[in-house]
């Protein structure tokens, strides 16, 4: 079993932007750790992977709201900093899926 990269900031261009409330930048990044726990667990079924991702990519839409609510979106530097960490998580445990396929269950 694998363990993710303890020096890799999640969603990094988030937490350095003020735009983005600091409380539901870290709730975007425990979802995503929720993925990470799987990967190190050591699953390897890319149906099974692909079903968190999706779970994870739906909590991620089902948080836009809050977003809103605090002057701030989901928006291109945002929908790239949690591209950009999923594509690095997928490297990392060297897990065969399409970005497009892994986030496919986006709304932003």
């Amino acid at each position: 079993m694998k363990k993710f990269d303890d020096n890799y900031i999640l969603v990094s261009d988030m937490v350095e932007d003020e735009y983005y409330p600091n409380f539901l930048v870290e709730k975007v990044q425990d979802i995503i750790k929720k993925v990470i726990t799987v990967l190190e667990s050591g699953e390897t079924n890319i149906e099974v992977i692909q079903e968190y991702l999706d779970e994870m990519t739906i909590e991620i839409n089902d948080i836009q709201e809050q977003f809103e609510e605090n002057n701030s979106e989901i928006e291109s530097i945002a929908r790239d900093s949690i591209a950009v960490t999923i594509e690095y998580i997928l490297e990392w445990f060297n897990i065969n899926i399409d970005l497009e396929t892994a986030l496919q269950e986006r709304d932003w």
